[in-house]
């Protein structure tokens, strides 16, 4: 590698282009200095406005990365680089990158709307799509929920912009709807005085408007009323359930029925068959549950790193301790295992073994004892000639 003509080339590169490096820097500097001072008029300005603060921030981020992008491919003009290529590349990434995240930059725009429109704020109770919780995050591309059950939902904010939200805390009041049934022996404006008595007695039901009560229809069974009251939004469950609550109480003190569905029943002769699984309950076997050993160097102070670490060496001693134990209780209990040959339990083939050896000892004994009848009739037979020879001399 030829070093004196490298340098060669960078001595004659500072000496044509000397200008232009000089009036690249002061572009440099004087660019940076110009795109911050926007930055920080433009946000006063949209801050002033009526926008949310996570729309200022987004909409500053846009515009500040389009001033830097601008201030870049200047910067590349003034030291003599063609931008067209350039252009052409960056081009072609956005492109790839707009078809790949097709969905993400959907929702990003929507987020956009979603936050702009104001059609909800965090905290408000809203139903989307069957779901409905308060809110407690928006960003650009979801939006979460928290239910009455404390599960976090979270929604794209295509489905919120493209679906139908209702916003239950949109106004500082809302109305409370009753439906009553009572019978048709009882009479109307006893029942609407009641009603109305009742949602009257309650301090967080608004005076303005008035509480609502008339007769709404003549059912097959029943006479219905329809009740209506205001509260604030806050005080909506409370004025439901007190209402509901009451006026049960005061149909009942002043004897009007409340007429319920009929039933038809009828008397079995046999004794009815419940069939059942016959096994008890199992016994309960407590899951065991292992805690997290990683260490949270952001989150745990100093002690806590050194009190996690003396609770998981400890509970390495036991471990340890107890596979000892394990070990040797598995070498007493050798008989219990199974020979591979046979595939039958050790002590089982040892009976087995015990069982041959006396049926063997048994054989051994008859055989014996055959033996010993088998030499007793030998000798009563060689014996009786001997007899009948000392007869013989006798006589």
């Amino acid at each position: 590698m030829d070093w004196i003509a490298i340098w060669n080339d960078i001595v004659n590169f500072f000496k044509t282009n000397a200008w232009n490096i000089v009036i690249f820097f002061a572009v440099l500097l004087i660019g940076i200095i110009v795109i911050k001072i926007f930055m920080n008029v433009l946000r006063r300005v949209l801050k002033r406005t009526k926008l949310e603060p996570i729309a200022v921030g987004f909409i500053c981020g846009v515009i500040k990365l389009v001033l830097y992008l601008c201030l870049v491919l200047i910067l590349l003009s003034i030291i003599g680089i063609e931008i067209t290529g350039i252009l052409t590349a960056v081009s072609a990434l956005l492109l790839a990158v707009g078809l790949a995240l097709e969905n993400n930059i959907a929702n990003a725009a929507n987020g956009i709307i979603v936050v702009s429109s104001k059609m909800f704020k965090k905290g408000d109770y809203i139903e989307v799509e069957g779901k409905e919780g308060n809110v407690v995050e928006i960003n650009f591309l979801f939006t979460t929920i928290l239910t009455s059950d404390n599960k976090r939902i979270t929604i794209p904010n295509s489905s919120i912009v493209n679906g139908t939200v209702v916003n239950y805390d949109s106004s500082k009041t809302r109305r409370v709807d009753f439906k009553f049934n009572v019978g048709y022996d009882s009479n109307v404006k006893q029942v609407e005085k009641i009603i109305k008595d009742v949602m009257y007695s309650n301090g967080q039901v608004l005076l303005d408007p008035e509480p609502f009560c008339r007769l709404n229809a003549l059912n097959s069974n029943c006479l219905e009323f329809s009740a209506k009251c205001w509260c604030d939004s806050v005080d909506y469950w409370d004025v439901y359930y007190y209402v509901l609550e009451n006026v049960f109480n005061e149909l009942k003190r002043n004897n009007i029925t409340m007429p319920t569905g009929q039933v038809e029943v009828r008397q079995r002769k046999e004794a009815p068959v419940y069939p059942f699984e016959s096994e008890a309950l199992p016994k309960r076997i407590e899951k065991v549950r292992e805690e997290s050993d990683a260490i949270d160097l952001e989150k745990m102070s100093f002690s806590e790193i050194i009190h996690h670490q003396k609770r998981k060496n400890s509970k390495r001693f036991k471990k340890n301790k107890k596979d000892k134990l394990s070990i040797g209780e598995n070498t007493s209990l050798k008989d219990d295992k199974i020979d591979a040959e046979n595939n039958k339990p050790i002590e089982e083939i040892k009976q087995e073994q015990t069982s041959e050896n006396q049926d063997l000892k048994v054989e051994d004994k008859a055989n014996e004892n055959q033996k010993e009848v088998d030499t007793t009739i030998e000798q009563k037979a060689s014996d009786q000639p001997t007899e009948k020879k000392s007869k013989r001399k006798k006589k």
